[in-house]
């Protein structure tokens, strides 16, 4: 029966304290985080802990970036039409267990289930693993570029996990593998880590006209190409999305066409590694916000 009066997730952020996990609070009942900027305030400090739990029974949130961890979770179908893709389903797989189980088999190495484990809310397991030292490895999702597979996703920098004492749904997650956690196997570290990013090179285009207002929209449309191309790890698609509203802008202002804007920013987008669909989704959003605020240029 789970414990309703916070006892058991304070022991359970205890516990995982104890391992170095640094831990912050989850919305009781749910997987939200409690406080913002959580992955920066997550802490292993016991007497914070302590009074944060005391305060309320909160769900505990581990940040794995700062843990030092990559948790493997491997999810079930949650509804009868959630069915694997063909590619998986060839194989006979129900599920994210049986997706990394055929991963195993195609690379000749056994199934990594000799780590800490956890069962979730929904009857899925969570496998925890060190993280290989000096490399930041990323969340991945699923069927993504860099994700190992149908209902398989990764939490590493960037992410955190429901931990173990939480409720979801009034289901406990529990632990089901109270070993040590086991280093990330080395093949499962080259299937999630991205692949390096072509030599890097200006993005830029020339329009026709050479008046003043073709030199405006020059500079304008380069300048944006060189936001995203400039644009550091994590604030690509931010910088996207800023470029887009703004040639947006003059598309909607009928001095740039909108196949041209997204011909532009795509390749620019590609250039520093974002997958053509997510881009493609930003793009087009970026350029819904900019036509609502249209712009000319003087002549």
């Amino acid at each position: 029966m789970p414990h309703l009066d916070g006892s058991a997730q304070l022991a359970a952020a205890l516990d995982a304290a104890s391992r170095r996990w640094h831990v912050f609070p989850l919305r009781f009942g749910d997987k939200r985080p409690a406080i913002p900027a959580w992955e920066d305030r997550a802490t292993t400090d016991p007497d914070r802990i302590a009074r944060c739990w005391t305060h309320a029974p909160y769900n505990v949130g581990i940040a794995t970036g700062p843990s030092g961890l990559v948790v493997i979770d491997l999810d079930r179908p949650k509804h009868p039409d959630d069915t694997p893709p063909a590619e998986w389903a060839e194989h006979g797989v129900t599920d994210g267990a049986d997706v990394l189980a055929v991963l195993c088999e195609r690379h000749g190495q056994p199934f990594p289930a000799d780590t800490y484990t956890v069962r979730t809310w929904s009857g899925g397991t969570h496998l925890y693993f060190a993280a290989p030292e000096g490399e930041p490895l990323r969340n991945t999702a699923g069927d993504s570029a860099r994700g190992l597979g149908w209902k398989v996703d990764t939490r590493a920098v960037g992410g955190l996990v429901v931990g173990v004492g939480s409720i979801f749904d009034g289901r406990l997650y529990e632990v089901i593998h109270n070993g040590p956690v086991a280093p990330l196997p080395s093949w499962l570290a080259e299937l999630l880590r991205p692949a390096p990013l072509p030599p890097q090179r200006p993005v830029t285009v020339a329009l026709a006209d050479r008046d003043r207002r073709g030199k405006f929209l020059n500079a304008a449309v380069n300048g944006e190409l060189a936001r995203v191309t400039n644009s550091g790890e994590d604030q690509h698609n931010t910088a996207l999305y800023i470029a887009s509203v703004a040639l947006g802008q003059l598309v909607a202002g009928g001095e740039l066409s909108e196949a041209d804007v997204t011909g532009w920013l795509l390749p620019a987008a590609l250039e520093v590694g974002q997958g053509e669909r997510e881009a493609r989704r930003t793009i087009a959003s970026g350029l819904r916000a900019g036509a609502r605020r249209p712009r000319k240029v003087a002549a």
